[in-house]
């Protein structure tokens, strides 16, 4: 083999001498045959010197092999974990925002409620305002008619002891005054002070 060799190598010297730059462009079936025997040489070098080389490249490319496996599977297991997580959380994220959608709802409920509530209390405040404030009209037109009863019978008493000039008795003022009375429609007045408030 070594005879192989000696004899190769000036061949292969003036071959790469005749084609001084293209030989790496286009090789020449001596500079193949070099680059194939070189190749085995080494192969078998490191096969069967001891087989140390070898199988520390063979070692250490199993090492690598099992080192990317282990990633992909370990990429892979990541992937689903977070495709899950991710699944979980849209989920969760829909069950939030209906839930949001649901209190929403709860609270427009509520204050509508409130809203209808306070407004009807109202309506009971004024009802009760406006009937507060019926009787006391009623109050007051009650007492003006009994003032002006009174002052009518006054007047009444008086004109009469002027145009008569004397003074008149306990009984005939009485009378007197039930006349003067009797004349004037009080309930007219109570009824139209009534009828304009309404």
């Amino acid at each position: 083999m070594i005879d192989l060799l000696v004899t190769a190598l000036p061949l292969a010297a003036a071959a790469a001498e005749e084609e001084s730059g293209n030989f790496l462009v286009m090789p020449s079936t001596g500079m193949m045959i070099w680059t194939l025997l070189t190749f085995g040489i080494t192969f078998l070098v490191l096969k069967f010197a001891g087989g140390f080389g070898f199988q520390r490249i063979t070692e250490s490319l199993e090492r690598r092999q099992n080192l990317i496996a282990d990633s992909i599977k370990h990429a892979e297991q990541t992937r689903t974990e977070a495709d899950d997580l991710l699944a979980e959380y849209r989920q969760r994220l829909t069950e939030a925002r209906s839930q949001a959608d649901e209190i929403v709802d709860r609270a427009r409920k509520a204050a509508d409620q409130r809203e209808a509530d306070a407004l009807e209390a109202a309506k009971v405040e004024r009802e009760q305002l406006l009937e507060q404030t019926r009787h006391e009209i009623a109050l007051e037109t009650q007492k003006s008619l009994q003032d002006l009863r009174r002052e009518v019978a006054s007047l009444t008493v008086q004109a009469t002891e002027k145009v008569t000039r004397k003074t008149l008795t306990a009984d005939d003022q009485q009378r007197l005054v039930e006349e003067a009375l009797g004349e004037v429609d009080f309930s007219a007045l109570a009824g139209g002070r009534n009828g304009s408030q309404n």
